[in-house]
């Protein structure tokens, strides 16, 4: 059964943003996002209940009345970062009155939290991933009262549905369909943070896509930790809700992530296999191509199961993609360990590889295991994956040269203003010249030329 917070809380929260809004304050927001898609969907929620209270964005932060860190615990560095912000925002508080607000995943972990209240008494407001609806009764007493409302829950959660959410992107939205992991990775804190997995009601997945589509979005991308371990009813799964909003009229184009290869069922590829709409480039997490290590890691999978699922996969969508994420100098990782994954990296021939030197996170299994790797020979490790990925990379794109490709125009590009841009359904960015009353349409357009991180198309 799927815990929902009761309807009598959201309008409860509403009412919370009526009385802000009807305060007249005319203040300014600017919400600093870390980490995934799912906090970035997370932080278009978060904007949009500000938007609900009257709230307008500030274009920096230092114009900013209200500044929420929207954070992520995946990578050490992640956490030096927020914290070296949050230093940086003290005399701007002082200054004009700031309102500081701590969320996302960081605010899960109980030494964050600690560490906040000991040496950062800048901060307001502190709410974690569980409650994030909560946010206006919050910043109303605040608003309205003396002190620091620090609010975290220690619990799976519950799915609530029915706050605003102002996207970012007018042409492309995320779905989140599930939250939270069962899977225990072992360098991993996101079951921790964001708890067990809970999916969301397939009618409410479905009824926020068909809004989408009668908004003019032609583009959903579905997120979940582990997306493909959905389960909306006992007999109701990943497949079927594919299959559902591959059905719905004005969606062109379907994505999904991340998908967790041991979940990775036939009867999902089946509904690929024979979508016209759903995008034929799958994010298959490998991590490692070691066995091993992939076991010390708690994966699910060896490495010659990896490899199965991919040619099983290739011999039902021949025209598929594969990006992955691998973490580089795992605890115990061998030389030979380590080849294993520049082996499995050749053999599958990735569109994309993104590519992370391992690090210590605090209250993971891994932190206690034996045989940590020296960081130059992660470093040297790094490299040489890095050097084979990026020329495999290179290599094929040159195999869109010459093709015709159907993409989505998303807008302008982020360098140039006269060149638009848009991608391919295997995710490749494609730049081209073109009138902007293109923008927000499918078209297609011909490779001529491929570059590191784009290629070059002419409109037909």
């Amino acid at each position: 059964m799927i815990n929902t917070v009761p309807k009598e809380e959201i309008e409860k929260q509403y009412e919370y943003m009526k009385k802000i809004k009807d305060l007249g304050l005319e203040k300014t927001y600017f919400i600093y996002t870390m980490g995934c898609k799912l906090n970035e969907n997370d932080s278009e929620k978060i904007a949009g209940m500000l938007t609900e209270m009257g709230f307008t964005e500030a274009s920096t932060v230092s114009d900013a009345d209200i500044v929420v860190y929207n954070t992520c615990s995946i990578r050490e560095n992640a956490e030096e970062k927020v914290f070296g912000k949050l230093g940086e925002l003290k005399k701007q508080k002082e200054e004009r009155g700031t309102i500081i607000c701590f969320a996302g995943c960081m605010s899960q972990e109980p030494h964050v939290i600690e560490k906040i209240k000991k040496s950062y008494s800048q901060v307001d407001i502190l709410f974690g991933t569980h409650n994030i609806y909560k946010f206006p009764e919050m910043l109303y007493k605040k608003i309205t009262e003396e002190g620091k409302w620090f609010d975290v829950w220690n619990i799976d959660g519950e799915i609530w549905e029915g706050v605003p959410i102002k996207r970012a992107d007018k042409k492309s939205a995320s779905v989140t369909i599930m939250n939270g992991c069962n899977n225990f990775c072992t360098y991993c804190i996101v079951p921790y943070t964001r708890g067990r997995e809970r999916s969301r009601k397939p009618e409410d997945i479905i009824e926020e896509v068909k809004g989408l589509a009668e908004e003019g979005y032609r583009e959903v991308m579905l997120l979940g930790q582990n997306v493909n371990s959905y389960k909306g009813r006992e007999d109701y799964n990943f497949a079927n809700l594919l299959s559902d909003i591959d059905q719905i009229p004005g969606i062109d184009i379907i994505r999904f992530m991340s998908p967790h290869p041991k979940d990775f069922k036939d009867d999902v590829i089946d509904v690929i296999a024979s979508s016209k709409h759903i995008c034929k480039v799958i994010h298959l997490p490998l991590q490692s191509g070691s066995s091993k290590v992939l076991k010390s890691m708690n994966r699910g999978y060896t490495k010659e199961q990896y490899l199965e699922l991919v040619d099983k996969i290739r011999a039902k969508v021949p025209d598929v993609a594969f990006t992955t994420d691998i973490i580089v100098g795992f605890p115990g990782e061998t030389e030979e360990d380590f080849e294993d994954t520049l082996d499995v990296v050749r053999r599958v021939d990735f569109e994309q590889v993104f590519m992370f030197i391992y690090s210590v996170r605090k209250g993971t299994r891994a932190e206690k295991m034996e045989g940590h790797i020296p960081e130059e020979i992660k470093s040297e490790r790094f490299s040489r994956l890095k050097e084979l990925a990026d020329g495999m990379v290179d290599e094929g794109n040159k195999k869109y040269i010459g093709t015709i490709q159907k993409i989505l125009v998303e807008g302008e590009s982020k360098t140039n203003s006269e060149v638009l841009t848009g991608r391919t359904t295997t995710n490749k960015i494609v730049n081209f010249v073109g009138d902007k009353s293109l923008i927000g349409k499918e078209i297609e357009v011909r490779i001529v030329s491929q570059h590191v991180w784009y290629l070059k198309g002419e409109t037909i």
